[in-house]
């Protein structure tokens, strides 16, 4: 489990496809020195296993349902991915709960820059709109934002400086595709109610 707080970003700096298998390793530097292997980092908001550590970065193991719902099965090799360490008990739950478990892709349909902050308006399919609450809380490319507006399967949310500058979502145009995780809150509460 993650908070959605960004403590850096890494670089993609190889794609390994081997025996029906896909494997990224990450660059990144002054990062990994708690992390064991077998331990989870999300990358873009995505929950992924560590399975190989060095000095310059870490290997994790992607699985075909990861590639399908999330915007990795379209990266490539230098992106910057969005990494965050998994939760500790008795830390500080700066953001929201956040599973590391992507529900799908929204695309960047509108950028607007207001002085030194920048809105970002995301189109979604009616599968996840509906788990959107103005103020409420959703995940993009791992960072945890709030819900600024929401129309018909489009939402905006708001950037401070602060996270343009730490996150990849500072470096996103129109049409570029952004990981989605819905606050599990709302999902739980659809599914008590439909019973």
């Amino acid at each position: 489990m993650f908070t959605g707080i960004v403590a850096t970003t890494g670089r993609l700096n190889k794609i390994e496809k081997n025996k029906g298998k896909i494997y990224f390793t990450i660059g990144v530097k002054n990062f990994l020195s708690r992390v064991k292997i077998g331990e989870s980092i999300a990358c873009d908001g995505v929950c992924l296993t560590v399975i190989k550590k060095t000095p310059q970065g870490f290997t994790v193991e992607l699985m075909p349902e990861t590639l399908k719902r999330t915007r990795f099965g379209q990266v490539k090799v230098g992106e910057p991915i969005n990494l965050e360490l998994a939760l500790k008990i008795g830390q500080r739950l700066d953001g929201h709960f956040v599973m590391g478990h992507v529900d799908g892709v929204g695309v960047i349909k509108k950028i607007i820059k207001e002085g030194e902050y920048v809105s970002l308006l995301i189109k979604v399919q009616p599968v996840l709109n509906k788990y959107l609450a103005y103020k409420g809380s959703v995940a993009a490319n791992g960072v945890s934002l709030t819900v600024a507006k929401v129309a018909t399967n489009i939402f905006k949310v708001c950037l401070i400086t602060h996270t343009l500058k730490v996150t990849n979502l500072s470096r996103l145009k129109v049409g570029d595709k952004v990981n989605l995780e819905a606050d599990m809150i709302a999902k739980y509460l659809e599914k008590l109610l439909k019973k």
